[in-house]
């Protein structure tokens, strides 16, 4: 947490930033402005926007406009995660500025403006190592899909020091609500839904995540979290499917907001 109040390491990751996402059109991040930065001083462009937070709740913004927000809010996250391996994450509502361009001109009329997405306060990235991050994509797979045994041993994966005290149990028990999951009775739960359940799980069967395993958990939670309030009918564990799983479906990240 300390290396958060040395600015020049949030210039940094924004530089890095703008780099990953430079050829997207519907995202960007606030420029620092060297030479204007120093461990205790920071700036930066000046970005306009309002907060996502009037879209999420219905302020500003027409259905359309929200659902594009939930899917370019999503896809960004999921490119920084299984593309880039270098994660914003602090994305609660507060660091997220929209843009809705305006037109007068008739012709322009005719085609839907998309939002813009602004991330700001970058000063808290995670990185994954190639281990956590090949254990945390199977994880992904097996929860997508609805593998329990497979979602259970992966966990266990995620900490180089792992004291669960029975692994046997918490295995046995996350294969039966998996397996319930996908019955006729349990097909009713959001995917994220179960993905709570089963975090709660880890936390009874004492089960050890490393921290910045558990900081892109946490950040993909709190993404969606909004993100289901602007478009309920979007899942994101549908998206990680057809990501990891679907490849003939599956375009690259560039290609998706890149126009």
């Amino acid at each position: 947490m300390m290396s958060q109040v040395d600015l020049s390491r949030e210039a940094a990751h924004l530089s890095r930033f703008i780099y990953n996402f430079r050829r997207w059109k519907l995202v960007s991040f606030p420029k620092p402005l060297y030479p204007l930065v120093h461990p205790s001083v920071l700036v930066e462009t000046f970005e306009q926007g309002e907060s996502v937070s009037h879209f999420i709740d219905e302020i500003d913004g027409s259905d359309s406009i929200r659902r594009d927000l939930a899917h370019i809010g999503t896809y960004a996250l999921l490119k920084m995660l299984l593309e880039d391996n270098f994660i914003h994450a602090d994305m609660h509502p507060g660091n997220i500025l929209v843009r809705v361009p305006q037109s007068n001109n008739r012709r322009k009329k005719l085609f839907r403006n998309r939002p813009h997405i602004i991330f700001l306060d970058v000063g808290m990235t995670a990185e994954l190592s190639k281990t956590d991050r090949g254990n945390l994509r199977e994880f992904f797979k097996a929860v997508a899909i609805r593998d329990g045994r497979t979602a259970a041993e992966c966990t266990l994966r995620l900490s180089k020091q792992q004291n669960c005290p029975n692994p046997n149990a918490f295995i046995e028990e996350l294969d039966k609500t998996f397996t319930f999951w996908g019955t006729p009775e349990g097909d009713i739960f959001h995917p994220v839904e179960c993905m709570h359940q089963l975090l709660e799980q880890v936390r009874r069967h004492q089960v050890n995540v490393d921290g910045n395993v558990c900081t892109v958990l946490v950040t993909i939670l709190v993404l969606e979290g909004w993100q289901r309030k602007l478009d309920p009918d979007f899942d994101i564990m549908q998206t990680l499917k057809s990501l990891l799983l679907d490849k003939k479906d599956a375009r690259p990240f560039n290609c998706v907001f890149s126009s």
